[in-house]
C-alpha cells in the first residue's frame, strides 16, 4: 500500500505578483525551489493565509534571488500580492517507507522571500 505524504513545504512566503493573463502555474524563485527539494512543472498545492482559499498548481523557475512568488491564470483571483500563502508538494510512498520520511521545511522571510 502507497500513501501520500508531505514532502517538501515552503512555509509563509509572500505573494509579490498574480498574473490572470497568464495560462496557469505558480512561479518561484529557484533558490526557493532548490532548497525546498522542488522541481520545475512540479504539483504544488497553495494555501492561502489571508483568505483560506485552498489550490493545487505546477511550478515556473523564477529569477535566483529575487522572491518572486507569482500566482498566474485563474489561480491569480485566489491570490493577491502581499498575501501569505504556504506551498506544499506531496510524494506516494510504501506506508513503511513514509513512517521514517522526513520533508523538506524551508522557513523564508516573509519580508524578502529568502532564505
Amino acid at each position: 500500500m502507497n500513501i501520500e505524504v508531505l514532502k517538501s513545504k515552503i512555509h509563509r512566503v509572500t505573494v509579490t505578483e498574480s498574473r490572470l493573463d497568464y495560462i496557469g502555474s505558480i512561479t518561484i524563485d529557484e533558490d526557493l525551489l532548490d532548497a525546498a527539494n522542488i522541481i520545475a512543472g512540479e504539483r504544488v498545492y497553495i494555501v492561502n493565509n489571508n483568505n483560506g482559499a485552498r489550490l493545487d498548481t505546477y511550478t515556473i523557475p523564477g529569477p535566483r534571488g529575487s522572491g518572486v512568488i507569482c500566482l498566474n491564470g485563474a489561480a491569480a483571483r485566489l491570490v493577491q500580492p502581499g498575501d501569505i500563502v504556504i506551498i506544499m508538494s506531496y510524494a506516494s510512498m510504501p506506508f513503511e517507507e513514509a513512517r521514517n520520511f522526513k520533508p523538506t521545511v524551508i522557513f523564508p522571510d516573509t519580508a524578502t522571500n529568502k532564505l
